[in-house]
């Protein structure tokens, strides 16, 4: 070696090698002691990266004082290792033997992310004079052996088999021994614990069924595995290269990441929890598992996140286990200082293979404890494998069982001594009943005293014939009264107790409380035959009692019941302006002012949606009946206040009075004045209207109402009238509002209120919507051809709620303004604020196409509903329309104050102001004065047929089509 090292050093200086070399500088020589047990070389090595398979190397200068220089080739031909080169000097008079040392595995500052799981570290050791060192036989660490002679200066270069070179010493040899001799009693020691307990574990798994016994077992060997293998125990069972020893352990990590993941989750039984943490935590197994299987191509990346994913399971179920404990769950709180334990090892571990904690007992110490948290974890299952004694094996006599029975059902004991008459009962219900101890107790009698009056004798009777029959069984229901007043629901199932003599010693059973289940049974019964809003008797109660009336009737011929039916006019427009809540207490407020006109012996209903019935027994004569009909109308007219607000209401009435000469059904009779209520609601409503049986010919059946409307437009039987819409400034006509008419064939003109809520809800709201849409742009194209003037004349047309939730709205629009060519701007949608309300998001969206089409867009009824107000700078509207109930003065004549800010706000937004309902030339002039642009109302005209409208104007007076 020595002849080839100077023939290297010599062709190194001539420049002759080809590999090349890379030259490093002298040493300073560590001295080394007789006395010292180890020295610490990671200080003292020089690193060097070679370019070849060559270093070359001044040595630390020798006794002479003369540094050589040597070349060293590596031991694999083309390679280029990293070395390390460190000098050693004897001082003493005797030859000294040391042995260097560097571990294949160190836990201390192997890292988190691509940890270091130990390799082989130095390939061979070469000496620069004298011997060089020999590799001692151990599966644990590179061991070489370092003779140096007295005196002597040596320079070692050593050819590293991997970058990583985490510890470094020079060991006395007797020194390594005894340190490794009682590092193998200790590992013992653990190891021995640890097989034990995951042996014991196991075998507690075999005899116990629940599912937190295999979790921990397999925990424990989990354990076992991973400190057999850290321990180089398993090595020495199974031989394995260096490659094979990282597999292993990256594998050992994964899995107890894995087993630590499953007893959490068996353990604190998660899946009663929440079905989430069962997705969770199997997604997490799934993960673990397939991370095990990575080990196998990449230990080192599964290593790294193993020990991510036990940090994780030690963190986040320390929070659950917190987080159950404070909500009372017993095994969370069991496992609690166990978890802290591990939690605290998390953060050890941490600390140790981040290099900040580095002492050589740190990695022995941390596999110490974790066997001992296994153990403290074996400790808290065995709680639950033993807990319960003779009940949790079934080891129970019949009366225990009876008795577990009896507490577990939440009843009391109810025992009466006959013969000594006295009763026993548990102090569950004195306490309820707010008692002293002891006040149920005596005599039976004496409960008749706390007992409701209508249940004392039926439970006299009931007692006493147990006691005569000597036989049966007692369930009876009673209430008891508590010092507070209140009474409790009892339910009592006993039976009688015979003695040899044959007569009844005891009277033994249970009581329970079943206040909750009768005040449950009576609110369903009162439910069945209540209206849930008004709390009056609804339909099938007002039947039963007008039968009754009816029978009464039969034997008493000065009786006449009499029934009257009232029903809202225009309630759905209320419900849709001021919203359905605002709808609902209106209504809970007229039933209130009905209830009040009516007497004791009469009975108020509400049977539909806003149609209540009356009842009528306290008066007789036709005369009086009438009279208090119109008096239920009169109290139905008087303003509703709502805020500052006035909802002015009319109702149509109808009455019906049964016939004496034939058989009369209540279902008739209130079928009768439901007629002639629609009667008077057909002829205009706010009126009283008595039912004659001409009437049942003259009703307008809704089903033959729908089938008319799907031909009338096939008939031409809808027409479109326009309203002038006034500009305030100067009386001219600014534009139209179109307005829908139906020219029935049997009953004439009917109004929009009479067929439009049938088209809406069978749909045809759509074909007439295009209808009205389609003849008011023709018409408006006809007028803006023979008037040229600025502003253009515009026209606008109601849109339903059903065509602002159709795409198809856009298209129709789009075609009715290219197929007439109206301006820009022109042909107003008029857009009610509760269509708006119902889906702003929506809504908008439709609103800005339309606009981006070319279509003018106007706010109608603004101010009937409650979030427009925050909503209103989001929608592209140009006109505000303002409700008529905003215009129309007071009883005072004073109009209401809210009308003057609305018209402010419209302007500072931008948008013009068309006021609803001008009546006379004085509204007119104080609109504009407030600042209103237009208004419409029959001070300016009713409404007219596009022929008039076209006169009006001055445009061609042709027919219109």
């Amino acid at each position: 070696m020595r002849v080839i090292g100077l023939l290297l050093l010599l062709l190194g200086l001539l420049g002759a090698y080809p590999g090349g070399a890379t030259r490093a500088l002298a040493l300073d020589p560590i001295s080394v002691r007789a006395e010292s047990a180890a020295i610490d070389l990671q200080r003292f090595v020089q690193r060097s990266k070679s370019d070849g398979d060559l270093i070359q190397i001044s040595t630390a200068p020798g006794a002479d004082g003369i540094v050589r220089r040597i070349a060293i080739k590596a031991t694999e031909p083309g390679t280029r290792p990293d070395w390390i080169v460190f000098a050693l000097k004897n001082d003493s008079n005797e030859q000294l033997i040391r042995w260097l040392v560097a571990p294949h595995f160190r836990l201390v500052d192997s890292g988190v992310i691509w940890p270091d799981l130990g390799a082989r570290r130095i390939t061979a050791v070469t000496a620069s004079q004298g011997e060089s060192p020999d590799r001692e036989d151990n599966a644990e660490a590179d061991i070489f052996e370092i003779v140096l002679d007295p005196g002597a200066t040596v320079t070692y270069i050593a050819e590293l088999a991997d970058p990583r070179l985490p510890q470094l010493y020079l060991w006395n040899p007797d020194d390594y021994k005894d340190k490794q001799n009682g590092l193998t009693l200790y590992r013992g020691i653990v190891i021995g614990i640890a097989g034990l307990l995951a042996l014991f574990l196991t075998i507690v798994f075999v005899v116990k069924g629940a599912v937190i016994f295999p979790a921990a077992a397999a925990l424990a060997w989990a354990v076992l595995a991973y400190v057999c293998i850290d321990f180089g125990f398993w090595q020495k069972i199974v031989p394995m290269t260096a490659e094979g020893e990282r597999v292993y352990r990256a594998v050992a990590e994964a899995v107890l990441a894995a087993t630590l993941l499953v007893f959490l989750f068996a353990y604190l039984n998660l899946n009663r929890w929440h079905v989430r943490y069962v997705h969770i935590a199997a997604a997490w197994l799934v993960f673990l598992a397939a991370l095990i299987g990575m080990a196998v191509f990449d230990p080192t990346v599964a290593a790294g996140v193993a020990r991510i994913s036990i940090a994780a399971v030690a963190a986040v179920g320390f929070l659950l286990v917190i987080y159950l404990s404070t909500h009372g769950y017993d095994r969370a709180v069991m496992l609690t200082p166990t978890w802290f334990m591990l939690l605290a090892w998390v953060a050890a571990a941490g600390f140790a293979i981040s290099g900040r904690l580095t002492n050589d007992l740190v990695a022995p110490s941390l596999l110490g404890g974790l066997v001992l948290i296994v153990m403290l974890i074996g400790f808290t299952v065995m709680q639950h494998a033993f807990a319960g004694g003779a009940i949790a094996h079934g080891l129970v006599s019949d009366a225990e069982r009876k008795a577990l029975a009896l507490a577990g059902s939440g009843d009391t004991v109810f025992d009466w001594d006959v013969v000594g008459d006295k009763v026993y009962v548990s102090p569950e219900i004195e306490q309820q009943l707010a008692m002293k101890r002891g006040a149920l107790e005596g005599p039976a009698a004496d409960w008749l005293e706390v007992m409701h009056p209508f249940d004392r004798d039926r439970f006299r009777a009931t007692l006493d014939a147990v006691l005569e029959q000597r036989r049966g069984r007692v369930q009876m229901e009673f209430r008891l009264k508590s010092t507070d007043g209140h009474y409790y629901w009892y339910a009592l199932k006993a039976r009688p107790v015979v003695g040899t003599d044959g007569e009844v010693v005891r009277v033994v059973g249970t009581l329970g409380d079943v206040t909750d289940l009768k005040t449950a049974e009576e609110r369903i019964l009162h439910d069945a035959v209540h209206d849930n809003l008004t709390g009056l008797p609804n339909r099938r109660l007002f039947l039963d009692r007008l039968d009754g009336a009816l029978a009464l009737a039969r034997s008493e011929d000065a009786l006449r019941p009499t029934v009257i039916v009232l029903d809202f006019d225009r309630f759905k427009q209320i419900n849709e302006s001021v919203g359905l809540p605002t709808g609902d207490s209106i209504l809970l407020a007229m039933s209130r002012r009905l209830g009040r006109v009516l007497k004791p012996q009469d009975t108020l209903a509400r049977v539909t949606g806003d149609q209540f019935a009356l009842l009528l027994l306290s008066e007789r004569q036709p005369d009086r009946i009438t009279l208090l009909a119109d008096t239920v109308r009169r109290v139905v007219t008087a303003p509703v206040v709502f805020g500052e607000r006035e909802i002015f209401l009319t109702a149509s009435i109808g009455i019906a009075l049964p016939d004496p000469e034939a058989p009369n059904r209540g279902e008739d009779i209130l079928r009768n004045a439901e007629i002639a209520m629609m009667h008077a609601k057909k002829l205009g409503g706010d009126r009283i209207e008595v039912f004659r049986p001409a009437m049942r010919a003259q009703r307008t059946d809704r089903l033959a109402v729908e089938m008319d409307l799907r031909r009338a437009l096939e008939r031409n039987e809808i027409k479109i009238l326009f309203q002038p819409v006034v500009r305030l400034e100067d009386r001219t006509v600014a534009g139209f509002e179109a307005l829908m008419r139906w020219d029935h064939p049997k009953h004439g003109r009917l109004g929009p209120q009479e067929f439009i809520g049938i088209a809406e809800e069978s749909g045809l709201i759509v074909e007439l919507g295009l209808f009205a849409l389609e003849r008011t742009a023709q018409e408006l194209a006809a007028w803006q051809a023979a008037l040229d003037i600025d502003p253009p004349i515009f026209a606008s047309v109601n849109v339903s709620s059903r065509q602002v939730l159709r795409h198809d709205l856009l298209q129709d629009v789009k075609m009715v303004m290219s197929r007439w060519g109206v301006l820009r701007g022109t042909l107003k949608l008029e857009v009610t604020e509760s269509v708006v309300m119902d889906n702003p998001e929506y809504a908008t969206q439709i609103l800005n196409r339309i606009a981006d089409l070319g279509a003018g867009l106007s706010l109608d009824d603004f101010g009937t509903g409650y979030s427009s107000l925050s909503y209103l700078q989001r929608f592209p509207f140009d006109t505000i329309k303002i409700d008529r109930a905003f215009v129309r003065p007071d009883a005072k004549g004073v109009r209401p104050i809210i009308l003057r800010s609305i018209v402010t706000m419209a302007h500072d937004l931008g948008m013009e102001v068309v006021a609803e309902g001008a009546e006379n030339e004085a509204d007119a002039v104080e609109l504009y004065e407030m600042g209103c642009e237009y208004a419409q109302g029959y001070a300016f005209g009713p409404p007219m047929t596009a022929l008039e409208a076209r006169k009006l104007v001055g445009a061609a007076t042709t027919e219109a089509a």
